[in-house]
């Protein structure tokens, strides 16, 4: 059992900081960027509209680039990938159809609050499932820079494959 008072511990980080750390927690600490604020100055893909809201040039970051991606009611996107970088998806609003594979044979959905995973150098391309409603969605990638490989020589397939989620929790239809 602990005998001890929690109020004698010391806490090195309640005490006050040095007017200089204070300054440096000011400009080097949390950064709010508000969503009427973000960059549209990334790079874009036929039929989506990126925003930037994490970046290097933005607040810094060094490891990862986050931002909004919106595309418009039965819309497809540009055939692309983004190299090295893995990206995830939230989808906000609307249904995501992701095709992806060299000739953009799978093809899996995803609504509201579900996670997209696109693995490095996957040729994909996103297409709004929905005839009347917008695509938004939360984009992340593993590195602040914003690459984006638009692919110009791919023929989709006429009949995508469909996909389903299978891991150790979800089980094939």
């Amino acid at each position: 059992m602990h005998e001890q008072d929690h109020d004698d511990h010391a806490h090195p980080h309640a005490a006050p900081a040095a007017p200089a750390e204070a300054a440096r927690w000011k400009h080097d600490g949390i950064r709010v960027i508000p969503g009427d604020k973000l960059d549209a100055n990334t790079a874009q893909t036929p039929g989506m509209f990126r925003q930037a809201a994490i970046n290097h040039a933005r607040v810094g970051a060094q490891k990862i680039w986050a931002g909004t991606v919106a595309i418009e009611p039965d819309a497809k996107t540009g055939v692309h990938h983004h190299g090295a970088l893995e990206s995830v998806i939230f989808v906000l609003s609307g249904r995501a159809r992701m095709r992806w594979g060299d000739r953009l044979e799978y093809v899996a959905e995803a609504g509201p609050g579900d996670f997209i995973f696109v693995p490095p150098f996957v040729p994909h391309q996103e297409i709004n499932a929905s005839p009347d409603e917008p695509l938004q969605c939360v984009l992340v990638r593993s590195d602040n820079e914003a690459v984006v490989v638009n692919i110009t020589d791919v023929e989709p397939v006429e009949r995508p494959e469909t996909v389903h989620w299978v891991d150790p929790i979800h089980k094939h239809p």
